[in-house]
């Protein structure tokens, strides 16, 4: 082999491997969405969860709403601004009549630039771009939780939430889900038997809990 083909193929995978570490943030995650909906498509008009690994963990919600289809795209680690991104990929192609998120945790963990006021703005812009797209579907904000690994946040956290609150008040077909304050203990600190070792992400005490909030507020067709 000439030292001209070998320089070429060298490159040729140089620039393959180099796309493939391009790839953005989540990618392989929302791939596996889409060959899941290329085997078995979800039904239109139904419940839609998305946001981070809240959901991406509770891999049995069916099991908790009976009543309901419920199509979960949460992906862990995502921030508002990830599920924006792939809105077009996780949110848009299933026509739901209720898109439930989680999400907000991840963007304040990541860094301590980031406050109240800049998630209550990227929340505002997920629901904006949901609008256009779906003015009748219910729109539902499940709170962020405290967790005892990020007590510290908890401040921003509630400050968030109540801005997030505030706002769908005002809004038509909305529904803010508290499950923050069902979820302390008298000293207002964070229950801790409702976790995992991690003190992040929920056991199945964690999402009994959330089932028994978050039931009333999904609608029925």
């Amino acid at each position: 082999m000439s030292k001209i083909k070998t320089v070429l193929i060298f490159l040729l995978l140089t620039g393959v491997l180099y796309a493939q570490e391009q790839k953005p943030a989540f990618w392989n995650d929302i791939q596996a969405f889409k060959k899941q909906d290329s085997v078995s498509f979800p039904p239109k008009g139904e419940i839609l969860f998305v946001g981070s690994s809240s959901f991406t963990m509770w891999k049995d919600v069916q099991d908790y709403f009976l009543a309901h289809i419920i199509i979960n795209r949460g992906f862990g680690g995502s921030s508002l601004t990830d599920v924006i991104r792939y809105a077009n990929d996780i949110i848009l192609p299933y026509q739901p009549r209720q898109i439930v998120i989680y999400c907000g945790e991840n963007d304040l963990a990541a860094s301590d630039t980031v406050n109240a006021q800049i998630v209550f703005h990227r929340f505002k812009k997920l629901f904006e771009l949901i609008r256009i797209h779906y003015p009748k579907a219910e729109v539902s904000y499940v709170s962020m939780k405290p967790s005892p690994s990020r007590s510290h946040l908890m401040p921003k956290m509630a400050e968030a939430n109540l801005m997030v609150q505030d706002f769908l008040k005002k809004e038509r077909k909305t529904s803010f889900i508290d499950v923050y304050h069902s979820m302390l203990k008298s000293d207002g600190k964070p229950m801790e038997d409702i976790f995992l070792e991690d003190k992040l992400h929920m056991n199945k005490k964690g999402y009994a809990i959330w089932q028994k909030i978050i039931e009333p507020y999904l609608k029925n067709k």
